[in-house]
């Protein structure tokens, strides 16, 4: 049997709405948003606070689900997902990074980055080699038997993208990933996404307000205001990956 070729794009946004009812109005969180991101591609969602972004991400996420309009990643429609079918996606295809890091603090960092592979049911010796591969990529091998309290908070949120990618997903979404850090240590985070999308491949979503970010790692921006997509950038390749290699080192 001949097998059906992969789809070129890894997410396709068609028509996209979330609408949230308040007392009688409705508030249009997300509005008609149409788009669509390549296999491999580096994107940043723009905008202010209040402008749909986030939300627009948990979509993708499959954290949320849309009032409208259909949201197909790597050739699966989530709106036909069962809730079953749809917890797998967050464990297979999709990583998340978070601004908050969210480590569980009476878990080590090796625990952590682990914790996926269990609710995946990955075998005990699978997990553990995957972990120590895994955190030695972010440069964190020697701190996996520490908790979060003990790490920076650059580790921390090294140690939170090892989570995300520990499954191996196709597809990485990162919410604010540099938030909660100083300057030089949020550089370091971007440069190690961006280091992490040209050498596996994956693809990346990144939520940020930071016109800056997005020019120097970016492929295309996408703008938004009030829910809707008001313009899209396109930059060049922002940083040769030879560039890019990760050499780890405390934050």
């Amino acid at each position: 049997m001949p097998v059906s070729p992969a789809p070129p794009n890894a997410i396709e946004l068609k028509s996209v709405s979330r609408a949230y009812p308040m007392g009688s109005a409705v508030i249009r969180a997300v509005d008609d948003v149409t788009l669509s991101v390549a296999r491999g591609e580096f994107v940043a969602l723009l905008g202010p606070s209040g402008s749909g972004k986030s939300t627009l991400l948990n979509l993708v996420a499959g954290l949320d689900r849309p009032t409208a309009g259909a949201i197909v990643v790597q050739g699966d429609d989530l709106a036909t997902m069962s809730p079953e079918r749809l917890a797998r996606y967050r464990r297979e295809t999709v990583g998340i990074i978070f601004q908050s890091f969210n480590l569980i603090p009476s878990m080590t960092l090796a625990e952590n980055v682990e914790l996926p592979m269990r609710f995946a049911e990955v075998d005990r010796a699978e997990r553990a080699s995957r972990t120590a591969e895994t955190l030695a990529r972010v440069g964190l091998a020697e701190r996996a038997g520490h908790r979060p309290s003990e790490l920076s908070g650059g580790e921390q949120q090294r140690g939170a993208i090892a989570r995300a990618l520990v499954n191996r997903p196709k597809v990485l979404l990162a919410d604010e990933p540099t938030g909660n850090l100083d300057s030089h240590t949020g550089e370091e985070i971007m440069r190690l996404i961006s280091e992490l999308n040209q050498s596996l491949g994956v693809t990346v979503v990144m939520v940020t307000h930071e016109q800056a970010l997005a020019d120097r790692f970016a492929r295309r921006a996408f703008h938004i205001a009030d829910g809707r997509l008001a313009q899209t950038v396109t930059h060049h390749d922002p940083f040769p990956s030879e560039n890019l290699r990760w050499h780890g080192g405390e934050q």
